[in-house]
Parts: structure tokens; sequence; C-alpha cells
């Protein structure tokens, strides 16, 4: 548990009773009405580039969905209506809290600040509902029609959209020692962090209803690895941004997961994925947890109706997905179970139990997972109704699961157990991470935002007496350093003063 790791999620926008809507238009004005005073660019988007991989090349092009060469032309034909930048498109808002909002195309997106607390970051990613809800209810406002968010991962027509858990590890890592660990594991944690899903859907659009799955994203994946994210998606992706030094540091840049409205879901996700990590760092993982066929696998699991999950690794064992967890568990609690830090306990008690209570009675987890809560709900509607798992009304209900209106959303309906309370999520809106770099980044935007040129992740440039003073971010990954900066930047009461105690 002793890493960086954050939430990067793109939501669901649409207004309500409007069968179509221009999604990006959509998208920008909702993060537009995240302030009220004029939009100021400063995101720096030197510092991204995702055709790097990290196999050691660079990529020409990424794999785009079917429908984007139409979409490509209506961007076109709206941006030279519209008159509309790049930088406008994006309206990437760097927030107090250490996190980014913005637009991405379709979808407004929020990442979370970098946390080095399992419990800070399941906060940070609630505060990241509030703050969406709260831009919805400021856009409807003005637009006199109701706009509505939904922390999902499909549209019901062949469209994906992600929810990205990120892990800050070791360099020296082998790539292929890292993939050879973690994509067992991907396919295998959904069993616990999938937000279920009616129907089996691909780029097509929805091919079966009356079907009720584990995982949203499942049916998205076609390759093992690759550098791409839209189409043609990898189950480990070779994404190189370490957003840190890259001579030291590898960022997982985990996409084969769906976005967890349940607070527990969301911790024993990132929780069991970071402890799976450092059992990879130590090359703690044998070949033997190595599935095969990964790419049917990670449906056949998702679809299987009798919960029994069997897989198949390639030296021919077949095994169940719970054992096939309990492998990586027991390796965790024979390696990792004397770690002094409480999350790291809380983790393999958790990860234990909810593998026993799989095992048990799925339906017992009804209060933490969000595949079994979301299926309680369905069948006990279709139930009170009469109605059959192929009924169109399924997927409206399915959708307003995800709901973020904390009056409105299913999920909110049902008593789920918690793992932070409103009070840390409220701090949260406002406040970075303690101990953390990105505690320098939302502390500095909240104090010295006029004075800041340009931003990014790991880097940030003021503006002192007229000239560029750039603070290089990368070896705040490091807790002792980022405390020495943090404390410099809370001594200071001046941009000036800050650069001076920093020696830049």
């Amino acid at each position: 548990m002793e890493r960086l790791f954050g939430i990067e999620t793109e939501y669901g926008i649409t207004l309500e009773n409007e069968a179509h809507i221009d999604a990006v238009k959509q998208s920008i004005e909702l993060i537009k009405s995240y302030r009220q005073e004029d939009f100021r660019p400063v995101w720096d988007y030197r510092g991204e580039d995702p055709f790097r991989d990290e196999r050691g090349f660079r990529v020409e092009t990424l794999s785009n969905h079917p429908d984007e060469k139409d979409e490509e032309e209506r961007d076109r034909k709206r941006n030279k209506k519209e008159k509309l930048s790049f930088v406008e498109i994006k309206s990437d808002h760097i927030l107090v809290n250490g996190a980014r909002l913005y637009n991405d195309h379709a979808h407004p997106e929020y990442s979370t600040p970098e946390c080095s607390s399992l419990f800070d970051l399941v906060a940070h990613d609630k505060a990241g509902e509030r703050i969406l809800h709260r831009c919805a209810e400021t856009r409807s406002q003005k637009l006199g029609k109701r706009v509505l968010l939904y922390k999902n991962n499909t549209d019901f027509y062949g469209h994906s959209y992600g929810c990205h858990d990120n892990y800050l590890m070791a360099r020296e890592v082998p790539f292929e020692t890292l993939k050879q660990g973690i994509m067992p594991f991907f396919i295998t944690r959904q069993i616990f962090a999938g937000a279920g899903k009616i129907g089996i859907e691909t780029e097509a659009g929805l091919a079966t209803p009356g079907h009720y799955q584990l995982s949203q994203r499942a049916d998205f994946f076609h390759v093992e690895a690759s550098v791409d994210t839209m189409h043609n998606r990898p189950i480990v992706n070779t994404r190189d941004e370490p957003h840190a030094d890259a001579s030291k540091y590898r960022r997982l840049h985990g996409i084969a997961g769906d976005a967890n409205m349940s607070e527990y879901a969301t911790a024993l996700k990132v929780g069991t994925t970071a402890l799976v990590i450092a059992l990879i760092e130590q090359r703690r993982i044998p070949e033997s947890l190595a599935l095969a066929n990964p790419i049917d696998t990670i449906k056949t699991v998702s679809h299987d109706q009798t919960y029994r999950w069997m897989v198949m690794t390639e030296d021919g064992k077949t095994m169940s997905a719970i054992d096939h967890q309990r492998e990586y568990l027991k390796l965790a609690q024979k390696h990792l179970s004397k770690s002094s830090l409480p999350e790291t306990d809380w983790v393999l008690t958790e990860w234990e139990d909810t593998l026993n209570a799989l095992e048990k009675d799925p339906m017992s987890l009804i209060d933490r997972l969000d595949w079994v809560a979301k299926r309680w709900l369905l069948e006990t509607f279709m139930q009170e109704e009469g109605i059959a798992w192929d009924d169109i009304w399924l997927q409206s209900l399915d959708l307003e699961y995800h709901n973020i209106d904390l009056e409105e959303g299913l999920y909110y309906g049902i008593p789920m157990r918690r793992v932070v309370t409103d009070d840390q999520i409220e701090a949260a809106l406002h406040n970075p991470p303690m101990g953390t770099r990105a505690y320098f980044r939302g502390r500095a935007v909240d104090r010295f935002a006029d004075a800041i040129k340009a931003i990014q992740w790991d880097s940030i440039t003021f503006i002192v007496n007229g000239r560029t003073r750039e603070i290089n971010l990368n070896a705040l990954a490091e807790a002792e350093i980022a405390q020495q900066y943090n404390e410099a930047l809370d001594e200071s009461p001046t941009v000036e003063t800050l650069i001076k105690k920093l020696g830049i």
C-alpha cells in the first residue's frame, strides 16, 4: 500500500427526455459550469504522449471506434461554426483538491489527485461525483433542462467509456513480468469489482438482451496488451506516461475495470491491485497463475450465469475464479501481512471474507458489491412488475443505478456498506491529500492561481516578476521530498518566497 494511486472516471451525460444530444457540446458546457469566471487555460499538454509504449517504442496511430470518422466530421463542423480551440474543447480545470476536471471528447472526466491512502482515494473518488453533480445543477439552471450524469461504462449502443485505476510502481520490473502477473488478476478480480450489466454489448451494439453479467467493460476487450484505450482495447494497457522520474517509475494504467458506485468495491478493487503490484515487484507471482485464452476468459467469467466462474490456466489446470484469486491472496498474506499499515490489514481481511462469501452465497454481498446490489435491485423489480430479463425496462433501471444524484440515484437508495464518511468526502472536495505531491499542486492552485502559467501532473510553471519559473514535481513521488516541498509551500506567503525556499 506504500505507493501513489488514483482513479480517472469518464461519466455518461444526457439531457432529461432527450433521445439524442450533442454529447461533446454538453460535456464542454458542463465542465465550463464548474466556475462562473472566464476560463483561463493553464494545463500543459506538452507533458502528455499517449503514443509512447512501455515496451520501448512509439506507435504512429491509435485505434479508434468505427463511429470515429462520423464524430470527427461533426466535431469539425461544430468547431468551425463555434470557433472553438482545442483548449476550449478540453476546458481543463485544476482543482484546489489537486484533481483534474475536463472534457474527454464526449464525456466529462474527473481524475482524482494522487493519493497514498486507500481511504483518501475513495473519498476523492466520491468527491468527484459531487463536484460533477454540482456542475450539472448549475448547467441545468442555465439550460432550463435537467442534465443527468451517470457513473457507468456503457451507453447500450456499442460505446464504452472508461474508469482507469492508476498505480505508480518500480520501473525495474520488466514489462513481460508485469503483464504475466497482472493480466490474470485483472481477468478474475471482476468477481468482486464488476459493476453489473444487462445484456452482452460490443462495438456493433446490444447483441443479446435478457442476460445479466458481472462487468460492463468485459465485452470490449480484444487484445492482451497495447497502447490503445478507445478501440481494440487491451487487458493490459502499455501507455508509458509515468508522470514521475521515468528512470525509476512506471505507471500501471489499468483500463480493464468498471466504474464502481460502491465505496467498498472501489477500496477492494484498488487495494487488492496495489498488493498484487507489490508482489510483482518482489517477483512473487508464479507462471502457474497465467490463464489460457485471456480474451475469451475475461468475457466467459463475466457472462457465467452459474457463478462458478471456471477458468483454465496455461498449463491446463481448471479452477474457479475464486480459487484463482485465493492464490493471489495467499501470496499477499505470506509476503505482505507484516506491513504495519492498517489499510493492508483491511484489504487482506476483506479480500478473504469477500471470496468466502462469493463461494458460499454471492447474494449475501448485496451491501458491498455493485454487481450483486444491482442484480438484487433488478430481480426485486422484475418480481413486482411481473417482467422477464429481456424486458427493455431493465436497461433504464440499470442506468439509474449509476445516477450520481444523491436524491435520485438508485444506488443511493440501497443501504450499502461505507468505508468513508460524508465529512471525509466533503473535506476531499476542498482539500488535497496530505503528504503527497497533489497537496503541493492543490494548495498552489488555491493560493497562487493568478501566478500559474502552466500546470501538469508533474510540474507547475509560475510567472515571477515577469520571468517563468518551473517547479518539477517528479521527485515528489517520494513522500519525504513531497513533505519538504509541502512545508515550504505552507510557509511561503508569496510565490517569490516559495521559489527562494526551493532554490529554483
